[in-house]
């Protein structure tokens, strides 16, 4: 059968960093000490990861996706800088790249799910945020304060400007929302307690996205937070990073 995603012939390609992710267990969800926890983010529920897995170290930059793409996705400037990350992809496109990626490198690289995506992100924190319960910034790019003000630079910044996170991932919060595996689901109701991809039962042609952008608020960066995205959806917030099984 012939590939939905043709792989360009002799591409060059540059391979996202990766980032190992150790095996573990953690609480997902809402925490109680957060006053801004709605019901999508509930209820918490223990994840167990049996095995370590691979993270884009970042997002997906414009550089990356330029590489192997042989172009940069409609409406995006390659004079606006390559190690930004790569934003206006819809679903199906990052699916292309990350079909490509899988054969040119002979491995699988795919999304991760949303359990993975909060358990890389919160790196063995309890709290609001990975590293506190308040957000500068100087810790991740957001526009706006919790009062409106617009205290940020207003813009998309390169991967690595701002701190990582205790595994060692950058931009975990804010710069780009970032695409999941997963299906949207109001709720955590018979959620997986493992980082199986969640599809059934969730609204049709719409994925979870997770992180919060640069022209959000804090409130919107807390590691529970989670919104979802039709899967046609050409954002200039909405990114991805990589994800391999090991």
């Amino acid at each position: 059968m012939r590939s939905a995603f043709p792989t360009p012939e002799k591409q060059p390609c540059i391979f996202p960093a990766l980032t190992i992710v150790p095996a573990g267990t953690f609480l997902m969800g809402g925490i109680a000490e957060d006053k801004f926890v709605s019901a999508v983010e509930l209820p918490q529920h223990q994840v167990t990861f049996n095995e370590s897995f691979a993270l884009g170290t970042a997002p997906v930059t414009q550089h990356e996706w330029h590489a192997l793409m042989g172009s940069l996705p409609a409406g995006e400037s390659a004079a606006i800088g390559g190690d930004l990350p790569v934003v206006r992809v819809n679903f199906k496109e990052v699916l292309g790249y990350l079909h490509n990626l899988s054969e040119i490198s002979g491995e699988t690289y795919r999304l991760p799910t949303e359990a993975e995506w909060e358990y890389a992100c919160r790196a063995g924190s309890t709290t609001v945020f990975p590293h506190g319960s308040q957000l500068s910034i100087a810790d991740a790019n957001f526009l706006y304060d919790d009062l409106g003000a617009e205290v940020g630079v207003g813009h998309l910044t390169p991967v690595g400007h701002y701190p990582t996170n205790a595994f060692g991932l950058l931009d975990m919060l804010g710069n780009a929302c970032e695409w999941t595996a997963d299906a949207w689901h109001p709720n955590y109701q018979s959620a997986p307690t493992n980082n199986s991809t969640w599809i059934d039962g969730g609204k049709p042609a719409c994925r979870t996205i997770r992180g919060g952008a640069w022209d959000h608020l804090p409130r919107i960066l807390r590691a529970s937070w989670r919104d979802w995205a039709p899967e046609h959806a050409h954002w200039d917030n909405l990114g991805f990073r990589v994800a391999r099984s090991l």
